[in-house]
Formats: structure tokens, sequence, C-alpha cells
């Protein structure tokens, strides 16, 4: 599988008017992967916290959103990085980079899709509420942390996972020890994935400087990526645990844990396709953890 330019305007982008085409592609309206990524954690503390039947429709906003509030996400990143984005071959052509967006345009769209998550977020409860404004510091700074730590991943895990804290505390009420580390393991898997996808630019990113965990593990990257997604598995037990005690439980994560290590296993970090396939493939991981937090968190209503 080629990897696609990010400048490619391809699928739905293409039905759109010519003028509309740049802004959809700096929301990466046509990278579904990023917002699914961005969903899971909190369909996962729904599913947990025994939510998800009698919340579907809260399952529903949190989708509404990842799409909105990734896309905001993408197009403050840009703008951070526009200068960054022109020396890296694979994002030179975004929107910002290439001069087909202004950076005045860019803040105006982002200030609007920020206004479709703020519809979202008087969806939840006060409680829930907080939790979620919580989160706008962190995602404030990520774009910083790959000039000044060789760790961004783990950054983007704390950004990216958050909603695994929103969506248990809208359904629990409260925060409680087995939702922080639903949190806690998504933050690991969430750094063993983008290592993968970092691989992608480690060449470009040592040639101008940016950090990277790809670049930090070096020659020990597969078992780095394999010993963050045996911490994710070990967080998520523990959680399910102190859900249902149960061992039968635990073998709820037996799917995850087999599509985790072919990751793994098939990883081949100097091959480009090879990549972004198993990058890709954590969208179908992240619904096999909400099979396993439907089932433990449906039965533990019984």
């Amino acid at each position: 599988m080629a990897i696609v330019p990010d400048s490619e305007y391809r699928g739905l982008i293409a039905l759109l008017p010519r003028s509309a085409r740049p802004f959809a592609s700096l929301a990466r309206f046509d990278r579904p992967i990023g917002w699914w990524l961005l969903f899971w954690p909190g369909a996962w503390g729904v599913a947990l916290a025994g939510g998800a039947v009698a919340r579907w429709d809260l399952l529903l906003w949190l989708l509404l959103g990842a799409i909105a509030m990734r896309g905001a996400g993408c197009v403050y990143n840009d703008i951070i990085d526009r200068d960054l984005d022109a020396q890296v071959e694979r994002t030179r052509n975004r929107p910002l980079a290439s001069g087909a967006v202004s950076v005045k345009a860019a803040w105006v769209w982002l200030v609007l899709l920020c206004l479709l998550g703020l519809v979202v977020l008087v969806q939840l409860n006060p409680y829930a509420a907080v939790v979620a404004l919580l989160s706008l510091a962190p995602v404030a700074a990520y774009p910083f942390m790959k000039r000044i730590t060789w760790w961004p991943q783990a950054w983007l895990g704390i950004v990216f996972s958050w909603a695994a804290l929103v969506g248990w505390s809208d359904v629990a009420g409260t925060l409680t020890v087995p939702g922080v580390l639903l949190y806690a393991g998504s933050i690991a898997w969430v750094v063993g994935y983008d290592t993968i996808y970092s691989l992608q630019d480690r060449d470009d990113d040592a040639l101008i400087g940016i950090r990277s965990s790809a670049r930090a593990l070096g020659a020990h990257v597969r078992g780095g990526v394999a010993g963050f997604y045996a911490l994710a598995l070990a967080l998520w037990a523990a959680a399910i645990w102190l859900v249902r005690p149960d061992p039968l439980a635990l073998a709820a994560l037996l799917p995850i844990a087999l599509h985790l290590g072919w990751q793994v296993a098939t990883l081949k970090p100097d091959d480009g396709g090879n990549v972004l396939e198993r990058f890709r493939a954590n969208r179908g991981a992240g619904f096999l953890v909400f099979l396993a937090c439907l089932v433990v968190g449906t039965a533990s209503q019984f």
C-alpha cells in the first residue's frame, strides 16, 4: 500500500467545491482513522461503566465530538507546525504549508470546529463537562512537544485518550480507579501505535531536528512497541478486574491481545506501506477493546 500524500484530494473531498477542499483536508476529513482513534477511548469508558446500551446517544455525541475536535486539533497543529511541515516530504503540501489556506482563514476554521465541539460539550453532565474542558491545556501544548522531548507520542497519548475519562465520568458520575486505569492503558496504546506512525518520517525528522519515540528507540523500535502494547493490556486487564473480578472477564481481552501481537510480529520498520497498514489497523484494535468493555460492562450490571 503506497503512502498517500496529505495533499491528495480523494473520495468525499473530491466531491466538494474546489474552494472547500483545502479546508476539509486541513481538518483531515479525508483521514477518518484519526477521529476513530480519538473516539474509541470515549466509547470504552461508556461501555466499561455499563452505559453502552442505555447511553447509546452519548456514544453518538462522542463520535461527533471526536470528528470535530480531531479536525480542530489538526488545524491548530498545522498552524503551529506550518514551517516544519514545509520541510518534510510527506507534509510539505498540506494546505497551510503550501499556502493553499491562509493562517487567518485557518484560525476562523478552527473556531468553527470548536463551536461544534461546544455543542457536544453541553450534552454532558456538569462533572464530565469539566473533565472534558481540562483537556484543553494538554491539547494546546501538544504541537510543541516534538521540539522539547523525545517522547511527543506520550503527550499525544494523554490528549488522544482523554475521552476515556469523559465517557467514564459521564456514565459513572465521577472518576474512579477503573476509569483511570482504562485511560492509562489507552495512553500506552497510543504511544505504541503513534511510534509506528512516526516511522514514516524518521529520516526527515532527523534532518530537521524533530524528536520522536521512533528515533529514540532506534533499532529497538519493535521491542518498544511490544512493551507499550503489553503495558496497555495489563492496565486494561486491571480496569476490567476491578469492574468484574472474574477470570472469564479477562478473557475478553484475548482478541485484542492477539491483534496487537500480530501488529508487532509483522511490523517492518523500514517499509512505509507496511508501517501505514499496521498503524491503520488500530482502528480495528479500538473496536476489539470496545467489544471487551461492552461485554464486561454490560455483564457487571446483572
